[in-house]
């Protein structure tokens, strides 16, 4: 016993001796660049010792006390790590690198976490992120076309607040939606509420190989992004300032009165109708010498500014120790309207402003060197005004209001107006200004724990991640609505001159009407990773389960089904090995389970596999194409609860009698007895489950030149089958009075995108040229629909969202080529020379809605594309990038096309249209050569002319365009300079988005894919902002 109590004793005293031995001691040191220049804020620490760190300030030195026999690490931005070891020396100096990692060594986030590109065997395309940052709206999909392959953009409104439309890969589906799937830090979030400054990696995951972990969930790809977290050291603090002037790309440019007043006539007279302004009538318009009988407002000038402010501003600020480590970051977005509104009103704000506040905090904690716990914190704060009509009725009005429909004002000072229609007939100045406003809140805060556990101690390369989330959403919007008296005149003043008005709308006083919605999400899941190489041999593992949850909280109605959450549960998987970075192959899958189907088809099994071939690696290859650095080829192949039925009463009490609602007929067909009852209001699906996506995707990544040369191409093909939809078709005889859902559908998608670079070091200056494209075509393979004699009116073998009309053969020349074509009489319409010919396609000798065929392309583009050149020289950098799309079509109509078509004086006449070539009478002018039946428009015609209304190849217009995107001009002051001041980097830039556009189509902003042009125009933007960094 004694012997094992001195034994003890020993064992003590050797391990106190041992740890009073480590020596304790202060290294200072200088840090500097290749250019010998002192680097600031460079991260010292100690190697295994958490806690532990330093940083350099100003003149690169720093000091830090640390045990002997221990590595000092150096870490910074851009450049290579340097570790050094201390054994007695006091003093360590340090000269650091900047990193020249090539693209072999570049890392890439994947479903699975970091993964180096080169062993990447799906479609993945790394984001550049300050590329992002050049987007004035705030909003990061508006930012996307041009910039991805693999994405397709368009943004169909410009006002304040208004986000992108953005497809991976195209439209595969026409049931459920065509959204990706966007992840934030691992949860579930919108894409645009981040302030795009917290952005550390942004990844769009675009096969079945890189997406199938993610279940059905995936099906539409995925977008990665990784926010932001703090790096041991001293606190960093980062600020960014931008003010923009706002313009708006393309603004319609109207005739003026007289102009209109003429064209008027002449589509009165082409009827041999009595014209509907005399001469001396419109010498009046022409000299302005009657404004209110006859006005001449350009309601454009009068509603729009030339220009509107808007700012942005972003603080963020870094820091901790080894052990914890923390990022807080502010965000503000204040962006102005185009509307002409009294600025004295403050709150009483009828403009279309857009604000958003974003905060984020994450916080890393390592509380052992194995363990790792991260708790994130943000959210955002909305508010978005507008008018009391709201903008979608002020465009519409402006393109309804001519400039002789009304004055501004009458003399009088009575507010005119044309008509009234619950106030969309009010003039533009009115809708915009006298009619209330609008105020929209939202407010999303979201939270999440993430613990991160390394299980080297049961098998080396083996790790846990464990996730929750928890989130609220909350909207709400006050509408306070009102209108003053309003008066019309009539046409002509009374026998004493004076005017006599009728009275379109009563003064409305103030009124308000408010809403609100609200949605709590929950997620969990926890993940298995396992990563290990035996000498050529590199292995790799992944086993992911997850749950989530979604329930409204707020406007549930009175449905029940609307309080139960929506709740999914997966579990996913991941095999990956590769022999010596040169042959890969991968091994993905999810199983994914949803409460929204019946039970026996709840869940569905997805699975996905890949390989690849790096050619670069193999020996002969690497001795003799020395040049070639990578060459790898690759390959991968809302409606709830529709299970259950509805069942309705028949009948209602009205005080204390039951009445009857509808019911059951018992007799004949012409009978009246008639008995209330119950019955299905909606029929159950239980078999309805899973779409189910097919893909392939064939793929090339290559490097040569020492990355000179780099880039990828990828083909994709895509089966969707068992599309959810409503069978709307099924016959009458079946006796049901609703349609019951099913998985009818089916659709292919196949295409191409691709991207290249090249860099290239010239002197001083670093030139880089890119450019990218994404081609996406899809076809309706099969869906519900209603059989046809002829097999062009199916949609079954065209796209989803194909443009369907007549096909024009031009205008007829004159009565002899009516009577020898086709009878066309719609609505009983009597065709006269100058309007539109169409094909007989059935050969009936008659034009219907028989003939009728796809024509052009969608709405939607099928080609996006962008090439752009950056270069930096010095603290001098510039950036600009072109972008544009193709293969889009889209019809054009409403009351700026067929501008007399109600034939009561609403209606506006485009500049561009009043100056084309059209079909005029040789009687109107006087010149048979204006009787072009190869005349860009038709012949005016005052009142309705349903032939000419028809959609048609003569209305289809080419919505492809290219524009200058994005043009940035940097300028990085001097470190010497900046130094003096205490800072460690200054930053002023110049950014210019949307400045040129070239399109064929001129009438609005083509990107936009309007019809009719109602809508808020796109913008274009220049900026002036400084970013600092101390």
């Amino acid at each position: 016993m004694m012997k094992r109590i001195l034994f003890i004793c020993m064992l003590f005293l050797g391990l106190s001796t041992s740890v009073s031995a480590q020596e304790y001691i202060v290294v200072t040191g200088i840090v500097t660049d290749a250019n010998k220049e002192p680097m600031i804020g460079v991260n010292v620490s100690i190697s295994d010792l958490p806690g532990l760190g330093a940083i350099t300030d100003l003149d690169g030195k720093y000091t830090i006390k640390m045990p002997t026999y221990h590595k000092l690490s150096f870490s910074y931005v851009g450049f290579d790590k340097v570790e050094v070891l201390v054994k007695e020396q006091r003093v360590v100096n340090v000269t650091m690198q900047e990193s020249d990692a090539s693209l072999i060594d570049e890392v890439v986030i994947t479903g699975t976490g970091a993964q180096k590109k080169l062993t990447v065997t799906g479609a993945i395309t790394n984001v550049d992120v300050e590329i992002l940052k050049a987007n004035p709206s705030g909003a990061i999909s508006s930012a996307l076309a041009g910039n991805v392959p693999g994405v397709l953009a368009m943004q169909t409104s410009g006002k304040p607040g208004s986000v992108s439309e953005f497809w991976i890969r195209g439209i595969s589906t026409f049931g459920a939606s065509n959204s990706a799937l966007v992840l934030v830090d691992g949860f579930e979030r919108d894409l645009n509420e981040i302030n795009v400054e917290d952005v550390e990696s942004f990844s769009v995951l675009k096969d079945a190989s890189a997406t199938a972990i993610y279940g059905s969930k995936g099906a539409n790809g995925v977008v990665l992004i990784t926010t932001r977290h703090g790096k041991a050291g001293k606190i960093n603090i980062s600020a960014k300032a931008e003010t923009f002037y706002n313009m708006l790309t393309q603004v319609p440019d109207f005739v003026d009165g007289y102009t209109y007043a003429s064209m008027a006539n002449e589509a009165k007279i082409t009827r041999n109708l009595e014209p509907l302004y005399k001469p001396d009538e419109l010498e009046i318009f022409r000299l302005g010498l009657d404004p209110d009988l006859y006005p001449n407002v350009n309601w454009i000038d009068e509603l729009l500014r030339k220009g509107s402010w808007s700012t942005r501003a972003t603080l963020s600020m870094n820091g901790g120790g080894n052990t914890a480590r923390y990022y807080v970051s502010g965000s503000y977005l204040d962006q102005q309207g185009m509307y002409k509104v009294d600025k004295t009103l403050k709150e009483y704000n009828t403009n279309a402003n857009f604000r958003r506040w974003n905060y984020r905090m994450n916080v890393d904690i390592d509380i052992t060197k194995t363990t790792l716990l991260k708790v994130g914190v943000s959210g955002s704060l909305q508010k978005a005004n507008d008018s009391g009509v709201g903008s979608d009725a002020i465009w519409t009005a402006l393109m309804g209001y001519n400039a002789i429909m009304v004055p501004k004002l009458y003399s009088n000072g009575y507010v005119p107006a044309y008509g009234n229609d619950n106030g969309d007939r009010f003039n533009p100045w009115v809708q915009a200004t006298m009619t209330g406003y609008r105020e929209n809140w939202t407010n999303n805060i979201q939270t999440n724990v993430t613990l991160e556990q390394k299980l080297d101690f049961i098998t080396k390369g083996l790790r846990f991640i464990g996730r929750f989330g928890y989130d609220t959403n909350n909207s709400n919007w006050i509408n306070r609505r009102k209108w003053p008296e309003q008066w019309k005149a009539k046409r002509f003043r009374a026998t004493d001159g004076t005017l006599d008005y009728d009275r379109v709308a009563e003064e409305k006083k103030m009124y308000q009407e408010s809403g609100s919605n609200g949605s709590r999400n929950e997620f969990f899941e926890w993940e298995l990773h396992y990563n290990r190489g035996f000498k050529e041999h590199h292995l790799g593992g992944t086993l992911k389960y997850n749950q989530s949850s979604k329930i409204k909280t707020v406007g549930l109605g009175d449905d029940l089904k609307q309080g139960i959450a929506r709740r999914n549960q997966g579990l996913a998987g991941r095999f990956t090995y590769n022999w010596n970075y040169r042959y890969f192959i991968d091994f993905n899958f999810g199983y994914t389970g949803s409460e929204n189907f019946a039970e026996g088809h709840r869940f569905g099994f997805f699975p996905a596999f890949s390989g690849a071939w790096n050619i670069a690696e193999e020996t002969y290859i690497k001795k003799h194409l020395k040049w070639l650095n990578m060459f790898k080829i690759r390959y991968s192949g809302d409606n709830r609860f529709p299970y259950l039925y509805s069942i309705e009463t028949m009948t209602k009490k009205d005080g204390d009698k039951v009445v009857d609602t509808g019911g059951y007929n018992f007799g004949d067909y012409t009978a009246d007895r008639y008995y209330g009852g119950m019955r299905y209001s909606s029929l159950s699906s239980p078999n309805v489950s899973w779409e189910i996506a097919t893909k392939h995707d064939l793929g090339i990544d290559f490097s040569l030149l020492n990355d000179k040369i780099s880039g990828a191409i990828d083909y994709f093909n895509e089966k969707r089958e068992g599309i959810y939809m409503l069978r709307e078709y099924l016959p009458g005889i079946v006796g049901l009075e609703s349609n019951p859902s099913a998985n009818v559908g089916k659709v292919t998608s196949k295409g191409f995108d691709g991207h290249f670079a090249f860099r290239q070091k010239v002197g001083n200056v670093k030139l880089t040229i890119r450019g990218n494209m994404t081609y996406s075509k899809n076809e309706i393979i099969d869906r519900d629909e209603e059989n046809n004699y002829y097999w062009y009116k199916m949609q079954k073998g065209h796209r989803v969202n194909q443009a369907r009309g007549l096909i024009s053969l031009g205008l007829f020349k004159d009565y002899d080529d009516i009577r020898n074509s086709p009878v066309q009489s719609f609505d009983g319409y009597q065709v006269m020379p100058g309007d539109i010919k169409y094909k007989d396609v059935n050969g009936d000798g008659k034009i219907d809605s028989n003939d009728q065929v796809a024509i052009g392309a969608t709405t939607k583009p099928n080609l996006i594309y962008g090439f752009g050149a950056s270069a930096s020289w010095k603290g001098l950098d510039i950036n600009v990038l072109f972008q544009g799309a193709g293969k889009s079509t889209y019809f054009i109509d409403g009351s700026t096309v067929h501008m007399f078509s109600l034939g009561d004086g609403w209606g506006n006449v485009l500049t561009e249209m009043a100056n084309s070539n059209r079909w005029i009478s040789a009687d109107i002018s006087g010149d048979p050569s204006t009787e072009d039946p190869n005349a860009e428009y038709p012949r005016l015609t005052y009142g309705s002319n349903p032939n000419n209304y028809q959609k048609s190849t003569y209305w289809l217009r080419n919505g492809s365009y290219l524009r200058l995107k994005t043009l940035e001009v940097g300028y990085t002051l001097p470190t010497k300079l900046v130094n003096k001041v205490h800072f460690n980097n200054v930053r002023i830039f110049f950014i210019g988005t949307n400045l040129l556009t070239w399109s064929a189509f001129k009438l609005w902003d083509p990107e936009m894919g309007s019809s009719t042009g109602k809508a808020y125009p796109l913008s274009k933007n220049l900026s002036l902002g400084v970013s600092v960094n101390l």
